[in-house]
Parts: structure tokens; sequence; C-alpha cells
């Protein structure tokens, strides 16, 4: 469901009459341009909007133009707002934007906003694109971290802005934004409150011409003074002194701080105006924005119309919102001051203030905006009507994926009112549970169960809070029909979170017998439920069942993007399962039901990345690490927001896997610490936990003692008692002991022992996670299992026991073709296969894997037979070979070195080649070295000259 977008917000105000020509500021706003952004941060009153309206229309670049409000604190409606500000430039940018913010698992912002990014990057024309008003995304109260993720996605837009697009900030106070980076970088204009007051012949030219005064020098040297300079108060002085006869006299009567000229001034103001224009003023400034029907209603006279359009002929601090002048709103500042004056008029007399809400309220939902008619409800504090309004739109606010918006709703209401409504209570309950918010979950999903078994949903709908209630109110009656299987739902959701794998089987089985046969969507989202459920305990056979059959409600339902996303977890059960072939059949008819979807005109569905994430996983098991890339460059050109809340982490994971097979264990484990930064939970098991991944790695570089640390700090040991969810952690434990062994073989000690559960040791483990595996059907596990069982027997200098295990894990891997599973192993393993090819044990598959093994020593290590050197030291670049003075650069330093003849960063290199800045630091300071240089271009001049590119 989209997210509408006001129109008045786009809005491009048009430069006032006789407006103060401001040539020395035009002048820095257009020099700015060559720079990524303007920051214009001033107090309120200073002129921000109206100097950038008056550049704009003088600019010769094309403006989008956005107003925004604390509504705009929600990322989803932020960039929702982005891309209509866009639009009226390019009329259909940010399609697939808006159809991914509208699915259910939404990305996140700055993945959305790469997409937009890149159609930016398309266009011919540089443009500019204003972002009025920023302080206020901080204003949203009581919806903890939603601002800093807008904050967030501006950083990310700032580090990768096309060269044609420069953005303007106006805001009150500094956004929090790498600020001191862009300026060491001469990419950041800035005009603060210095910068915009007035100089004496602005001044001059303000009091005098636009506000038709008629002031002398002296008059004019004074005000200046005493204001500063600051416009707001140049305007309310000015404001104040007409019909006053003695102006010096009352020049000289003020001073002191803004905001006591502030009070003083409009003090001055309102006592000057007639009463019905005083009380006019008064009772609008409960408005964000006005029209003269909505002021009309909140007022209770006619005219207001007319009586807007006089007061910006007035200059009573009133800025236009469209070219129609339909729509206008308060300078902020005299909204503040005219909203103070009211409540202090009305401290007596709530209920008149309470009333001036209550009938914008009702305007606003006569009008079809709901938001706003619930923000005047609650600002009314009519609880009972605000609750009615909210319940009927929170099943539309969690389509479009509002969540925090309806929790500052939901946590505005006093609990004692929530309770007694049911509907309203499941809502909360979702919210909670949709915005990873544990906490109060169970009690909003008591509340609603208490009433299920009541029969009459309309009794007593206005009883105060305070007051005794009887009986539950429903406005929403068919979300009440629905209420038990939605409820259910949220149970079996809040179990798999909590780690009750049976509650989660309990309640999607509950919700299944409850929710009609025809609502595909509900039906969905249990049978998803059990198959998350059956995989975590590790039966991975249910799983598959119970994925497939949720897979085809969603489809049936409409829910593609959906669909697509079980058609991944269904693919990684298969994986799990060791059926290579059938997973990557999955992931190509998930494809092919995306691109039907993209040629009917859809935008490119969310989980489309992730396919490729994982057929690249695949590719890289076949050992086929060209097509491994190239998925992941596939990845990668869609964008982050075509993937799932996890594609940022999965991307790097499957990265590192591939640099981990190139050999460069560094950029590998660079890139498993993005991922562990990346991580983010969902209901999915996290079966591959990145550290276990880490420390696989580290095994690999020889970093025991780290390894063993992170084993005792995880609590691991060979006696545990085995589960699905940790196999990984323990099979990474049993390669950390198998190093330990090798590294002191007379410690038999590590190897066998006996514990409550029976053997333990590293044989004991083994046997045990082996049986595990086998119970379960994890025959990617099993296999894995049988190659380290059959090491470990090497180790001891028992080869028959050891080709034994071999020979069962061959049988297993042969039809699916593995090859990096065993290859990975290392040159131990290519001396156990050229055994067991030696005996005949599967001499055609034998023969494959030695092959690839053969191919990856020829890469790093020249010449040398197997398997005699290590399988992974740094390639030597043939163009070297004539230049043996010259040590051989590895293959990352490679290519870092031809980036090099690029204007590419350091940054911008560790970004292309996906690696932190220190590692190219380090590679840098390696090239340095070997090539005996000390800077880029002397390091290129050298590669040159050996023939290296």
């Amino acid at each position: 469901m989209s997210i509408p977008v006001l129109a008045t917000k786009l809005y491009i105000p048009s430069p006032r009459p006789k407006v103060v020509l401001r040539s020395r500021l035009i002048e820095r706003l257009n020099q700015g341009l060559h720079r990524k952004l303007t920051l214009i941060s001033a107090p309120a009153g200073s002129g921000k909007t109206t100097l950038v309206s008056a550049w704009v229309a003088g600019c010769d670049r094309a403006v989008a133009w956005l107003s925004l409000d604390e509504e705009d604190s929600d990322p989803a409606r932020f960039l929702t707002s982005l891309v209509a500000a866009l639009r009226r430039i390019v009329p259909n940018i940010g399609e697939e934007v808006l159809g991914v913010l509208q699915s259910s698992q939404p990305p996140p912002i700055e993945a959305a906003l790469t997409v937009l990014l890149n159609e930016i990057t398309g266009m011919p024309d540089d443009f500019v694109l204003v972002l009025d008003d920023y302080h206020v995304v901080d204003a949203k109260a009581g919806v903890p971290g939603v601002s800093q993720a807008v904050d967030d996605a501006l950083t990310s837009l700032l580090e990768h802005l096309p060269p044609q697009m420069h953005l303007v900030i106006t805001t009150r106070e500094d956004p929090q934004l790498p600020l001191a980076r862009l300026r060491a970088r001469d990419q950041l204009t800035e005009l603060r409150a210095k910068d915009l007051r007035f100089t004496n012949s602005e001044a001059a030219g303000f009091l005098n011409q636009t506000m038709g005064l008629d002031l002398s020098a002296d008059d004019i040297d004074a005000l200046e003074t005493r204001t500063e300079g600051w416009i707001a108060g140049l305007q309310l002085a000015a404001i104040s002194i007409q019909g006053h006869e003695d102006v010096p006299a009352f020049i000289r009567a003020f001073a002191g701080d803004h905001r006591y000229i502030v009070d003083y001034l409009v003090e001055e103001v309102l006592q000057r105006q007639s009463e019905s224009v005083r009380s006019f003023l008064l009772q609008t400034s409960i408005l964000e924005r006005l029209n003269g029907p909505l002021c009309d209603a909140v007022t209770g006279q006619k005219g207001s119309k007319a009586r807007l359009e006089a007061l910006e002929r007035g200059n009573f601090f009133l800025v236009p919102l469209d070219d129609k002048r339909h729509w206008y709103r308060y300078h902020h500042l005299f909204a503040e001051v005219l909203y103070a004056y009211l409540i202090a008029e009305m401290v007596d007399r709530p209920g008149q203030l309470s009333a001036l809400h209550m009938r914008a309220s009702e305007w606003y939902e006569h009008y079809g905006s709901p938001a706003q008619a619930i923000r005047h409800a609650l600002a009314a504090e009519d609880f009972e009507r605000a609750a009615d309004l909210i319940e009927m739109a929170v099943p539309a606010m969690l389509r479009s994926r509002q969540e925090a918006a309806l929790l500052g709703w939901f946590r505005a209401l006093p609990d004692g009112l929530v309770r007694f409504r049911p509907v309203l209570s499941a809502g909360y309950a979702s919210a909670l549970l949709s915005s990873g918010e544990l906490e109060g979950v169970e009690a909003r999903l008591r509340d609603a169960e208490r009433w299920l078994g009541t029969s009459d949903p309309t009794v007593d709908r206005h009883a105060r809070p305070d007051a005794p209630v009887s009986a539950m109110i429903v406005v929403d009656e068919e979300e009440f029909r629905l209420l038990p299987g939605s409820i259910a739902i949220s149970r079996a959701g809040q179990a798999l979170v909590l780690g009750d794998v049976a509650g989660t089987v309990k309640y999607a089985r509950r919700a299944l017998d409850l929710i009609p046969e025809d609502d595909y969507l509900r039906r969905g989202g249990a049978a998803v439920l059990l198959g998350l459920a059956a995989w975590t305990r590790g039966d991975l056979e249910a799983a598959h069942r119970a994925y497939a059959e949720g897979m085809a409600w969603l489809q049936r339902a409409g829910n593609i993007s959906d669909a697509i996303g079980c058609a991944i977890a269904v693919a990684d059960i298969r994986i799990a399962q060791g059926c290579l072939h059938e997973a990557m059949r999955t992931y190509e008819r998930g494809l092919q039901l995306a691109t039907v979807q993209t040629a009917h005109g859809e935008p490119v569905l969310r989980g489309t990345s992730d396919m490729h994430v994982g057929m690249s996983a695949i590719h890289r098991e076949w050992n086929d690490l060209d097509a491994a890339t190239q998925h992941l460059l596939k990845s990668k050109e869609l964008g982050e927001h075509i993937g799932l809340p996890q594609n940022r982490y999965r991307w790097r994971v499957a990265m590192s896997r591939i640099r981990e097979a190139e050999g460069d264990l560094d950029g590998a484990l660079d890139l498993l610490e993005q991922a562990d930064r990346l991580y983010v939970s969902d209901f999915s098991p996290n079966v591959h936990p990145v550290p276990a991944l880490q420390i696989r790695m580290w095994v690999a570089q020889g970093r025991l003692s780290e390894a063993m640390a992170w084993a005792r700090e995880r609590g691991l040991s060979t006696d545990d008692d085995l589960s699905y969810l940790r196999e990984f952690e323990h099979i990474t434990l049993a390669r950390v002991l198998l190093a330990l062994y090798k590294s002191d073989p007379a410690d038999h000690s590590i190897l066998a022992g006996v514990g409550p559960t029976g053997p333990t040791g590293l044989t004991g483990l083994l046997e045990r996670l082996l049986q595990a595996a086998e119970e379960g059907g994890r025959t990617a596990s099993v296999i894995e299992i049988l190659g380290l069982q059959a090491l470990v027997k090497q180790t001891r200098n028992d080869i028959p026991a050891a080709l034994v295990s071999l020979e069962r894990a061959l049988a297993l891997a042969e039809p699916e073709g593995y090859i990096r599973i065993f290859v990975d192993e290392g040159p131990a393993m290519a001396q156990l296969l050229v055994k067991a090819a030696s005996r005949g044990l599967k001499p055609e598959y034998t023969g494959r894997l030695l092959a690839a093994f053969e191919k990856e020593q020829e890469a790093s290590a020249g010449s040398s037979p197997l398997p005699i050197s290590p399988l992974r030291t740094p390639a030597t670049p043939t163009s070297l070979a004539s230049h043996p003075s010259t040590e051989p650069l590895s293959q990352r330093e490679l290519e870092v070195l031809r980036l090099f003849r690029t204007d590419l960063s350091g940054p911008e290199i560790a970004r292309e080649l996906v690696i932190s800045l220190s590692t190219v630091r380090t590679h840098t300071k390696g090239i340095y070295s070997k090539l005996n240089v000390n800077s880029r271009r002397a390091a290129v001049k050298r590669a040159a000259e050996l023939n290296m590119f």
C-alpha cells in the first residue's frame, strides 16, 4: 500500500514581491554548486527558506523541493517523500523503490536509497535537491532510532552522490552528517546565522522598500543593531512600528535576546489587530497547514480564504505552500509563539482548546487524512476518538510498513483504554513484533485474547478511560472476526523469537485451523512459521514441505515478492540437505518468476538479489569461481534494496568465501567483519554464524590460541548436548581441536575422553555430530564431518580407516558435484585423495578433485608438484619472472596496483574491491616496499617498466 505525499510539501515557495536582493549570498550558493552539499543552518526566522527560494528561482538547474515535517522521521515515509520530490523533475523515477517499500518486508532505507542513486546516475541533466526544515526529522517524540535511520541514509547518499546532483539542506540545527569530512574534502558550502543576518544596507532595503516604512538612517541602524540583523525580528518590528507616531522612541524601547524581542513584538502585533484577526491567528495556530475550508471548520467562521490572502499581503509570516494559494503555513517561530499565547489565554478554559483540535480532527477525517485526524484527536485528548481512528488505520499502516508512526500513536493512548479494545491491542502487539521490540508483546496479546469470547463488540464506546468499563470496544469488525487467527500468528512469531520451537508449532497450527481457507496471505504466513520451526530444530524435510506450502499460498495471494523470499529459504534448506542441483533449480525458477513480473512492467522484486547470492554459493562449491563472482556482481548491480533484510550480510559472506578460495584470507576476514556488523536477526535460524566462519579462517592462519579463546567464550566443549542451531559451531570446534592435535600429535587427550553423554574429545565429538546430522538428513554436514574424521585418522597414521571415512564422503558428494568442500581442506586432503585414487576409490570423481587441487596449486604456487607446497601461497605474477630482484606482488596487491591508475581515492578503492580501508593501506605499503617507491604515481610508473599491466 502506497504512502500518500501532500503535494504542498513539493511546492517551491515563490519569491516574495519586493524581496531584498541578497547578491552576496546568491553568489556563494552559485559557487557551491560544484560541491556535494550546501548546508544552511541557522535559528528560526533567519530567512533560510526565503533565501533558497529566491536562489532557485534564478538557478539554471532543475530543482526538486521537499518541505519536511515530523512524519518524515519515519524512514519509509521519508524515502517516499523524496521520490515524490524527484518526480517533479523525472516523472517515473523511483518505481522500484516505491515497489519494495510497499512489500511486507521492506529493505533498510540505505539499501532502497541505493537503487534511487543508480537511477539518478542515469539522469542527463544537473539538478538541485532541496530538503527544507531538516531539523523536524529529529522532532518525532517517542520513536527512538527513527531519525537516526534518516541521518544514516543521507550520509550514504552523500558518500555516493552522483555528479549531476547537488543537495541543499536548510535546518535550525546541524544534522548528524559527516560535516567535518565534507569540509576537509572541500565538498561542503555552509551558510550560518552570521552569514544570513541583514547588513545595514539590506536592512534598509527590507524596512523601507519591502515593508513600506520611511525610516531614517539612524533608526535603521538602531533597529539593525538591536535585532543583530535577525530577519524575523526586523519583520516583527516593522509590523509593530506601523501606526506608531514616535518611531524612534519605539525602537529605543525594546532590547534583549531574540526570544524576548519576539514575545514583545508579537504582543504588540496582536494588541494592534482587530479582535477577529487576533482570534483567527490564535485559533489557527494549532494547524501545521492552513487552507480556507479547514480554517472555517476550526474557527467556526466563514471567509477564511480571503482572510489568509489578506494576511499574506500584510506580511503576517504566512508562507504559501502552492502556487494557487490554496494552502499556507505560518512561519514556524510565529506559529510557536501564537500557540504559546493561545495556551496561556485558555489555561482556565481547556475545553475550548480541545474543541479547536476536535474540529480539525473531524475535518481531516472527512477529507481522508487519517494521520492528521489522529494527531489532532490526540492533541484534544479525546483518546476514545483517537483510538477509533487508529484502529481503522492499523491494517493500512502495517501493510505500508509504518510501524514507527503506529507505535507513536499507541504510546500516546492511555493504557487502560487500549486494554478494552482487542483489535487495537492485537495491532499494538503486531507493530511491536514487526519493529523487533519484544517487550510489551505478551501483555498486548493477553489483552486481546481475553475478549475473544465476548459476543457484543459495541458496548460502552465512549466511556472515559478512568471510569469502570464493562465491555470491549470494536470499531473494525472485520478485523475482529479474523482476530483469533491473527493473534495465533503473532504468538507463533513471538515464540520463535524467544526460541520456543514447540510453541511456534502449536500456534502456527492453531492459526491454520482458524484462518479462512481463502485468506491466502495469513495462511501463507502461518505455513512459513511452521517451516521456520522445523528448520530451527533441524528437521529439514518437514521445513521444506511447510515452506513449499506457504510459498504456494503466498503466490495465490499475489504476494510474489514474499513467495520469492520463501524460494530462497527452500533453496537454503535443500543446500543443507546436500541437494545442490535442486537448490539451483529453485533459484532459477524464482528468477524466472521475478522476470515474468518485471516483463509486465512491475518493479524488480525483492529477493532477486538474494537468489543471485545463493546461486553464487553453489557455483563456488562447484569450483566455478568466475560464475560465482558474476552472480555476486549481478546481485550488487541490482542493489541491496532488491534483497531481503539479510542480503547485505549474506552478500559479504559469499564474497568472503570466494576470497578464501582465491587464497586471500585477509580480504576474506575483512568481508566477514563487515558481514558481522551488518547482520540483522530475522525469524530464520542463524545456522552459520559469522564469528564461526571467522574462526575457521583463523585456524587456516594458525591463530589457534585466539580460536580456543573463542570456543571458551562460546562455552563450547566436546561433551555438549548437540543441536542443529549449534552444529556449525561444534564442527568449527572440531576443526580447532584438529589443528591443535596436528601441532602437538603427542597430546592424545585432545582425541578421546569420556563424559556424561558418552565419548568426548575430538573423536567422540565427531561421532556424535555425524550421527545427529545423519538422523536430520543434513547431508552437507555429513560430508564435512566425514572429511574431518578422515583427516583425524590420517593424522594418527591410520590410513585405511581414513580412507573408509573418505569413501563414504565421496559417495555422498559425487552426485551433487561437490568440489570445494574437499579442496578447502588443503594439502592433507590432497594426500588422502592421491591414496584413494591409487586404490581405485571413485576414480573418476577423485580425478576431478585432484585436477581441482592441481589447478589451485598452479594458480597459487607456480609449478610445485602436489602436495608438497602450501596450496594458498600468494600468486606469483609471470610478469616478474624476468625480474628476480623484485619481490612478487600478491594477487590482491596487483588488483590495488591496477586501480592506482584510476582517479579512485583510497576509500573508493576499498569499496570497489569490497575490503576495508585499512586493508587497502596495508596492500599499498606492501606495493611501495616491493617496488621500492613512495607514491602511487611512482608505483604505476615502476609497474609499467616491469610490464605488470
